[in-house]
């Protein structure tokens, strides 16, 4: 999907005033239907493994923490979804015409969120490894409902805003601002999730 650059300068705007921003429909029911089938083959070639938290040093999987399982994405790699790094890219480079960003690089993986999984309260920056600047969420559940759970609230001045993962639905927001959790899901939740960063995605490389 083209947006106009006024439709971009909105959404950069509204990320700018509040730190994150949402756009429904975000992509085509093509690139959605490219993504779910892409989603499939990996599930059945398990390719998605265990998350963890924590630094390529400290990495450990605590399910107490996050359920998820997630499979790292590769632009040269998986070009079945190839308009989706195409769209990425626009993301990125209107980030850095609008918010004067300075970005370089990105990462990305597909997220698979079993019934009965979660992810404790977390902000998407650590210490360790800094170079996270804009998280990004595509939500990829058909038909979601309320009930069906999974959905994402946002921690901001105290107040906690919620977030339901309808499908093609963007969440984009501040990653070294935004605290936030996954509320326990009832049913098998799917997202792609990724960081626009400012330095290249393999120095201290953050698993989670």
């Amino acid at each position: 999907m083209k947006y106009s650059n006024d439709q971009w300068l909105d959404w950069m705007d509204r990320l700018a005033e509040n730190d994150f921003v949402i756009v429904d429909d975000f992509i085509s029911d093509e690139l959605f239907a490219d993504i779910m089938h892409f989603f499939g083959e990996m599930e059945a070639a398990d390719k998605l493994k265990k998350a963890g938290i924590g630094t390529q040093d400290d990495f450990q999987v605590k399910a107490e923490i996050r359920g998820d399982f997630i499979y790292w994405l590769d632009e040269n790699r998986d070009t079945a979804i190839s308009p989706f790094f195409g769209l990425m890219d626009e993301l990125s480079q209107n980030l850095r015409r609008f918010c004067y960003l300075s970005l370089s690089d990105s990462e990305f993986h597909i997220a698979k969120y079993p019934a009965g999984s979660y992810y404790h309260k977390h902000l998407d920056q650590f210490k360790e490894r800094s170079n996270r600047q804009i998280t990004v969420l595509i939500y990829l559940n058909k038909n979601w409902k309320k009930g069906d759970g999974g959905e994402l609230v946002i921690f901001k001045d105290g107040q906690e805003i919620m977030v339901e993962p309808i499908a093609k639905r963007l969440l984009v927001f501040k990653s070294d601002v935004i605290e936030h959790e996954v509320l326990t899901t009832n049913v098998p939740r799917y997202s792609l999730t990724g960081w626009l960063l400012h330095q290249p995605a393999g120095v201290g490389s953050i698993l989670g």
